[in-house]
């Protein structure tokens, strides 16, 4: 099921109609700030989550769009976005607890068009790293801004990735229900909502599904524990419906017997690891 604005296989040209025999080369920063260009083939390893940006974010007077930097709770990185679309995309990668760091801009992909040989680059907007080692590279684009000679650039990269077996995804606007709710449980993301007793006090309260506001009560002065709650509700450590409706006092609430893994922020997955 797609949810929050991902765009699909349907909606792009076939991966397969790229040849696996494409020289492709990754060129980017790594950790200790060398400028690298290699054979993508030789790359699958690098911890592209720590990469610097291989281009900047402009900010100028009358821009249309909102660049940026998000505070990465889960590595107390910031990470800068070109757009609100990108940081609504970054915050719901924030939220997801499978998600362990996230690098923007992180490369460019050089390669050459098969009938023309005229040369093709291409900077995907993110590269998170799932806890299992999972490399995802991201490209944020709604789709009714998606051109056909974006399109064919999206397919190369998605079959350029299965090749070294990353997974690749093309994400549209969030659901807007769940945007909102992440803009709210976002504001209590710090570590300064995080204190140990009333953690412990909230799974307590929460071991069997209750309301928000009844359960809260129950673990103490509600002004006090629904920072903590929310915090909780951010990381996953306890589990509520943000899909369908916004937080509300009679919201269900339970304790989350920890995190599925699955696609990233409810995105589609459009290009899986061949093999």
């Amino acid at each position: 099921m797609r949810r929050g604005g991902g765009v699909g296989n349907a909606d792009l040209p076939s991966a397969g109609a790229w040849p696996l025999g494409v020289a492709v080369e990754a060129e980017f920063i790594d950790a200790g700030g060398v400028v690298r260009r290699e054979p993508l083939s030789r790359c699958w390893s690098v911890a592209f989550e720590r990469v610097s940006p291989v281009r900047g974010f402009a900010s100028f007077r009358g821009q249309r769009n909102r660049p940026g930097l998000w505070w990465f709770s889960s590595t107390g990185e910031l990470v800068g976005h070109e757009s609100w679309l990108e940081r609504d995309r970054l915050m719901a990668l924030d939220a997801d607890p499978e998600v362990v760091g996230v690098a923007a801009q992180p490369m460019w992909l050089h390669w050459s068009d098969a009938g023309s040989g005229r040369a093709l680059r291409h900077a995907p907007d993110f590269f998170a790293r799932r806890a299992d080692g999972t490399g995802v590279v991201i490209d944020v684009r709604p789709g009714q801004r998606i051109r056909d000679k974006d399109a064919a650039v999206f397919a190369a990269t998605a079959a350029f990735c299965a090749q070294v077996g990353w997974e690749y995804e093309l994400a549209g606007e969030l659901d807007p229900v769940r945007a909102a709710n992440l803009r709210w449980l976002a504001g209590y993301r710090h570590p300064r909502y995080a204190p140990a007793a009333l953690i412990a006090r909230l799974r307590d309260a929460f071991s069997a599904p209750a309301p928000l506001l009844a359960g809260a009560a129950a673990a103490g002065d509600p002004v006090a524990v629904l920072p903590v709650l929310f915090g909780m509700l951010w990381r996953g450590e306890l589990a509520a419906d943000l899909d369908t409706c916004r937080l509300a006092p009679a919201t269900m609430v339970r304790a989350a017997a920890g995190a599925a893994h699955g696609q990233l922020a409810g995105n589609q997955v459009v290009g899986r690891p061949a093999g």
